[in-house]
This record gives C-alpha cells, sequence and structure tokens, in this order.
C-alpha cells in the first residue's frame, strides 16, 4: 500500500506509534459479484453496523474502509462496490473502484455465494483477483446458513477450480458461523507493522456519507426494484445542538425522473415519512444523540450516465 497517498486521501490517519514486536497490520480488500456478501462481513466482522445492506445490486458504491485493531494487529478492511457488467457510467466508475482496490493491498478476500452456482460473472472476478500482485488470496465461500452441506462441498470444489487459494473459508455472516476464522486467515497473512490509526477509530467514512449511505439503504428496502439504482443522496446540512442532545441533519433524495419522485414521496408524503422514520433510528445509534431529520427530494435527469454528477455523490472514485 503506497502509505504516503492513503494517508494524503485520509486525513484521519496519523503518524503510526511503536507498538511490542509482532504486532501486524495490513489491508484486506473484499471482492465479489454484486449481493456476494461483502458488506454484510465488513459488518460482522466489526461486530455492528459500518456498511449498509440490501439484496438490490449496486448497493455498495463507495470504496468503504473500516478499521479493526486489537491487541495482536491493526486490520484495515476495504469493502467494494460488486463487480459487474456495467450499464452505464455509475456501472463502468463502480467497477473502476472495485478493481483499484486490489492494488497494494496485503489481502484479497473474494467472496462467492455457497447457496448460488458459480458463473461467468464469478469466473471473471476471479479473473481480477488472479492479476493482483503481490497479495495473498482467499477465497470465502459467504452465506453458508442458506446452503446445505451438499452444495458447500460443491462449491468448494468448484471455488478451488478458480485460483490457487493461499486459504479458503466458509463462513455464515448472519449466524457469525467462521467469521471469526476469517479474521484468524487473514491476521495470519498481514506483516508486522505499527498501527495507522487511532484504537477507537472505525472507518475512514466522512458521516456525512455514512448519513446519506443509512438514508439510502432505506430506499433500497423499501422499493427493491422500483428505483433503487436511480437513487443518490446528499447530506446538505448537519448541525449539532449540544444543549438539547440533538442532531438536525438536512438531506436530499435525488431521482432521475418525475415519476420516481411520486413513488418515493408517496400518497401524501406516506412513503417519504416512512423512510424518515426508519432511518432515524439507524442514525441515532450511528451518532449517539437524539436526530432531527428533514429529507426532500428532486429531480436530477440522467445522473447515472453523467461522470460529474457521479463524482459529485462521491460514488464510485468520487472526488
Amino acid at each position: 500500500m503506497d502509505l504516503d497517498a492513503f494517508f494524503a486521501e485520509n486525513p484521519m490517519g496519523g503518524t503510526p506509534e511503536p507498538l511490542p514486536e509482532g504486532f501486524k497490520s495490513g489491508f484486506v480488500t473484499l471482492v465479489g459479484r454484486p449481493n456476494a456478501g461483502k458488506s454484510t462481513l465488513l459488518n460482522a466482522v466489526m461486530g455492528k453496523k459500518i456498511a449498509i445492506t440490501s439484496n438490490t445490486a449496486q448497493t455498495t458504491r463507495h470504496r468503504f474502509r473500516a478499521v479493526l485493531t486489537r491487541d495482536e494487529f491493526q486490520m484495515i478492511i476495504v469493502d467494494t462496490p460488486g463487480l459487474h457488467k456495467p450499464h452505464d457510467a455509475l456501472g463502468e466508475e463502480l467497477n473502476t473502484s472495485a478493481i483499484k482496490a486490489l492494488e497494494d493491498v496485503d489481502v484479497v478476500a473474494m467472496l462467492i455465494d455457497a447457496s448460488a452456482p458459480i458463473g461467468r460473472g464469478d469466473e471473471w472476478v476471479a479473473g481480477q483477483v488472479r492479476a493482483a500482485r503481490g497479495s495473498k488470496k482467499i477465497c470465502v465461500l459467504s452465506k453458508c446458513d442458506l446452503a446445505t452441506d451438499a452444495q458447500i462441498s460443491a462449491q468448494r470444489e468448484a471455488a478451488e477450480a478458480l485460483g490457487d487459494w493461499d486459504a479458503m473459508v466458509a463462513c455464515s455472516s448472519e449466524t457469525g458461523y467462521n467469521v471469526e476464522a476469517f479474521v484468524e486467515e487473514v491476521t495470519y497473512f498481514l506483516p508486522e507493522g505499527p498501527a495507522w490509526f487511532p484504537p477507537d477509530m472505525e472507518t475512514d467514512q466522512p458521516i456525512e456519507v455514512m448519513v446519506a449511505e443509512f438514508i439510502r439503504e432505506k430506499i433500497l428496502r423499501s422499493f427493491h426494484d422500483e428505483v433503487p439504482h436511480a437513487i443518490g443522496v446528499v447530506v446538505e446540512e448537519m448541525e449539532f445542538v449540544r444543549k438539547s442532545n440533538l442532531t438536525r441533519l438536512y438531506a436530499i433524495v435525488y431521482v432521475e425522473r418525475d415519476s420516481q419522485k411520486g413513488i418515493i414521496i408517496g400518497k401524501g408524503g406516506s412513503a417519504l415519512k416512512r423512510i424518515g422514520t426508519e432511518a432515524r433510528q439507524d442514525l441515532e445509534l450511528l451518532l449517539g444523540t437524539r436526530v432531527f431529520l428533514d429529507l426532500r427530494v428532486k429531480v436530477k435527469k440522467n445522473w447515472r450516465r453523467d461522470a460529474n454528477q457521479i463524482r459529485r455523490f462521491g460514488y464510485g472514485e468520487g472526488l
């Protein structure tokens, strides 16, 4: 990892402090097809909700870093958008972000859904993983709670043919099965090195981005295939009122068509109110304060085809 470039992009990091001999630190990138379970695994490893999840493709639009620090190691986990055949500029940007995250990391972990047959998409992702030089490769069979023992055994055999893996782990992020085994495998391959981040830091993601993503998650979960890919969320303003322990949030939900705006708002504003209520519950846990959330919906036609607009939302490589 080019640390000079990394800290230029991540000013929350700092000068590493010397640690006891044998301490390990490094980067692991999670890659795979859409819905392979990358963000769910990240949350399971962290023991709390850091990244949003849903059954909708392109849920993850940011190259997201979480920091897991224990007495023996510090692991920086890089979550990536699902690699897929792009249909617009947004899809191309997300693929670029995911592939760049394979560069100069210590470990690449490719997730394969244990409950679904391996297809051409998995084979293509495996090719990208093989091309990543200098990193250890771990194959993770995810969603084992949804697969039978026979399916897992067959999937393991099929996955072994996709690459020369340094390790293979079958796990379930939902039940916690073998999540710690995954952490142990990654830690084994990390080099000795200092802690690059404070021990209480859990992510390098700006809080405004996390707030916007938590809101977008509720829309994805509410509307499934109706409008999800056309949704972008931007936090316009955040204000903390110390006296009342209240955070005021003002956010805009962008869609591409007037009809989509009507769906998000709902009859008499009912849908938008439900989204706000569900998002506020998660945001209060995230921020540790009461939350006032002001949500508005605007139309920005064909924003997914405009690379400048995509970067304004901070998706893919962002700004």
